[in-house]
């Protein structure tokens, strides 16, 4: 995958390192310390084992809830890349007083060392992210954060193994090892290239609350980025609840040991990985928020499967290892599942993350990745209270994740009538790479940012939809005004904000309305885009251009790109042969192409001269 190839890159190899390495130590940590109280008689007031555990998980996750906001404001304020050293140095510091503890035993030394190690993290996590668009090129942002999702995983995986097998040989030989670590994490922070501070202005203040309401305006400066916190949190809520219930489904479901958890466990990242590398594949290299609702159905789906192809509760007796797990009846079944819903997870959330990075503005992204870090944090501390809760209520484990799948759908319906961009997205994907294999060329000619009108030839009614999948800004569409009335896909021309328009003859007071709208979203520096022809093609030509993109280039004068539809003449969708939607498996997943040609500027636009460069195209 293309993506793989950053890996070469200065400017992204040491950050990947840095990250990968921060995570390794982490998960070390934690599971080392985890397993030291649980197996090695470590105590705390008197405390059982299981209290201790909870109390250490929280302690961690506290200075997420304390710092992130002033945290937001510090990595906004100076260079990312001074404070991820700084981080890094100070994980050194940290890993010390973590030796220490493991060599004496001493638990109180080491919940102080975790609580620190929490507050460097919620520090580190707003760096992290935010620099990242800062190190990739645009159309490399997808597969760094497929990247970073992936090593993020594989980290966890490989920390959580080691810290396990560490703890196991000895405490004493812990200490060394996470010392190693964060040395080597530091070096490799040394290598990220220098970043200039987004807003060196920023004033910063003692009193840690007061950032607060600063962070939260910061991601609510949009209702997509605010939607998409929402929607990477509520993930972060279903993946701590699988995690949370693994150790006991595997024993009191399955009947099966440790080396059976830590396989399902090893699939979780796996599987996560696997999404996350998957996204820039499945969206040309670009932000495709269309695969977040194809994620989100997945995670339902699969959840729900899991409660049907989990078996009755295993009776208390001797548990079964792996290899008499994978020989069991529906063993598969359930390993497929797990692995499913990880790969779902991954197609997910890279694109939200992307989508964050790429529509926050520089000086406040920081501050808004903060406030992800919170919103996270904060779902996965109501994750704990809701598997606390639902038990009591009578639901067994397997039923538990019926219920989680239910209510994802119910979110996932939610959002996506909140912000249909998603959804639409998720359409356009499916006529695109699903019903059609979409060719697409020139589109470097396509914008990044500014008011742009586009013209096109119009051969079938999901013209639209092809176009919407290959520019990643969201396009307002000039339709008929009947295609809104239509029952059901109406709701998704509104919800995509479809310019409804008439003819002067047909009905004035719409066509007024249309090129008033028309002009403010192009002045709000929209894009646009119009089919000039008026109408679909009968035979299979390109028909001549209305005026009308005359009049809109004179009222607000833009630059015109030019957009060539083709292989699309014949499909289930066009009028060849009569009516569409008879035949429909007519053209069914044939090659299309979407050829953008260079803008024009609105001095030099006529009619005659766009439809010429259309047909050229062509």
């Amino acid at each position: 995958m293309s993506q793989l190839r950053l890996m070469s890159k200065r400017r992204f190899l040491p950050f990947f390192a840095t990250q990968f390495l921060g995570a390794f130590n982490d998960n070390l940590m934690k599971n080392a310390l985890m397993i030291g109280v649980a197996y090695k008689s470590m105590t705390l007031l008197g405390l059982r084992s299981e209290s201790v555990v909870a109390l250490a998980a929280g302690i961690f996750i506290l200075p997420f809830f304390l710092f992130s906001a002033w945290a937001g404001q510090l990595a906004d304020k100076v260079s990312k890349a001074t404070l991820i050293r700084w981080v890094k140095a100070v994980e050194i510091v940290l890993m010390l007083g973590a030796a220490a503890g493991f060599w004496l035993e001493n638990l109180p030394l080491l919940l102080v060392v975790l609580f620190l190690m929490g507050l460097q993290s919620t520090f580190f996590g707003p760096a992290k992210y935010s620099i990242l668009p800062e190190l990739v090129r645009p159309h490399e942002l997808t597969g760094g954060n497929a990247l970073v999702e992936t090593g993020t995983f594989i980290a966890i995986l490989l920390g959580t193994i080691a810290g396990g097998v560490l703890i196991g040989i000895g405490g004493p030989y812990v200490g060394p090892s996470v010392v190693a670590v964060a040395l080597l994490g530091y070096l490799a922070s040394l290598a990220i290239p220098p970043t200039a501070p987004a807003s060196p202005e920023l004033p910063l203040t003692a009193n840690l609350l007061a950032p607060a309401v600063p962070t939260y305006r910061a991601a609510r400066q949009s209702v997509a980025i605010f939607n998409a916190i929402l929607a990477i949190s509520w993930f972060w809520f279903l993946g701590a609840s699988v995690l949370t219930l693994l150790p006991t489904y595997g024993k009191s479901v399955l009947g099966a040991n440790e080396d059976v958890v830590t396989f399902l466990l090893a699939l979780f990242c796996v599987g996560v990985a696997i999404g996350s590398l998957l996204c820039e594949r499945l969206g040309g290299k670009k932000v495709e928020l269309g695969l977040v609702p194809f994620g989100s159905i997945g995670l339902s789906i699969v959840a729900i499967d899991l409660c049907f192809a989990s078996p009755a509760p295993h009776e208390p007796g001797a548990l079964i290892g792996l290899a008499a797990f994978i020989e069991q009846p529906g063993s598969w079944r359930i390993i497929a599942d797990f692995l499913l819903f990880a790969v779902f997870g991954g197609l997910y959330t890279v694109p939200l993350y992307t989508l964050i990075q790429q529509r926050a503005s520089d000086d406040t992204r920081s501050r808004v990745i903060a406030a992800n870090n919170i919103a996270n944090a904060l779902f996965m501390v109501v994750s704990a209270a809701v598997l606390i809760a639902l038990p009591k209520l009578g639901l067994g484990i397997a039923q538990i994740f019926l219920f989680l799948g239910v209510v994802n759908a119910m979110v996932a319906v939610y959002i996506y009538t909140v912000v249909p961009e998603f959804f639409l997205r998720f359409v356009a994907w499916i006529v695109a790479h699903v019903l059609y294999r979409i060719r697409v060329r020139g589109e470097e000619h396509l914008p990044d940012e500014g008011g742009v009108l586009l013209v096109a030839n119009h051969v079938t009614f999901v013209d639209w939809l092809i176009i919407s999948s290959a520019y990643q800004r969201p396009v307002r569409f000039v339709m008929h005004h009947t295609f809104l009335r239509l029952p059901l896909i109406g709701f998704l021309f509104r919800g995509a904000k479809v310019i409804p328009i008439a003819s002067a003859r047909e009905d004035a007071a719409v066509l007024a309305a249309a090129l008033d709208r028309i002009d403010e979203e192009l002045r709000a520096g929209e894009p646009v885009c119009i089919f000039p022809e008026g109408r679909l093609t009968t035979d299979g030509t390109l028909g001549p251009f209305r005026p009308g993109v005359e009049a809109i280039v004179q009222r607000t004068p833009v630059p015109v790109v030019p957009i060539g539809l083709g292989g699309l003449w014949g499909s289930f969708f066009s009028r060849k042969d009569g009516a569409p939607f008879r035949r429909p498996f007519r053209r069914f997943w044939s090659r299309v192409r979407l050829t953008v040609g260079a803008p024009v500027q609105a001095a030099d636009v006529s009619a005659s001269g766009l439809e010429d460069r259309v047909a050229a195209l062509l």
